[in-house]
């Protein structure tokens, strides 16, 4: 089974079962997938409904981020529901370990030795990590290791 009909019978329980948030989460998903492939004017296949779901979790982080900041805890809790109902659909997160090890790997094949090559690791590690890593931990990791 696809995303795509994976959030359709997801919906259709979250329907019956009278969920709210999880059903308004998967409406609001549904239809950043539609307008994406209006956009780009082709039906996307799963892994590019990945970026779609990691921009949307990428989102209500920074919301949810923004509202407790601003002392809003139930705008920020919202969001944060929302952000978990999506992280269902993402692929197992890597661990920080786990991530550090992979972007050891791409410094070494590539090469890399300073930050001015930061340009040639990022997109292989994101490549290699995508959907299952965070990309504000992989920049934080790959600046370390070539500062260091």
């Amino acid at each position: 089974m696809n995303l795509k009909d994976q959030l359709m019978q997801d919906m259709k329980e979250a329907m019956k079962a009278k969920q709210t948030i999880r059903l308004s989460t998967i409406r609001q998903l549904r239809s950043a997938i539609k307008n994406k492939e209006i956009e780009l004017q082709k039906e996307l296949d799963d892994s590019s409904i990945l970026g779609v779901i990691t921009t949307a979790v990428k989102q209500r982080r920074e919301a949810a981020q923004m509202y407790n900041d601003n002392q809003r805890p139930e705008l920020a809790a919202k969001e944060e529901a929302e952000l978990a109902v999506l992280q269902q659909y993402l692929p197992t997160q890597l661990s920080e370990n786990e991530v550090r090890d992979i972007v050891v790997a791409v410094i070494a094949e590539t090469g890399a030795t300073s930050m001015k090559e930061m340009g040639k690791v990022m997109p292989q590690v994101m490549a290699k990590t995508k959907g299952s890593a965070d990309g504000k931990m992989v920049n934080h990791l790959v600046r370390e290791l070539l500062a260091g």
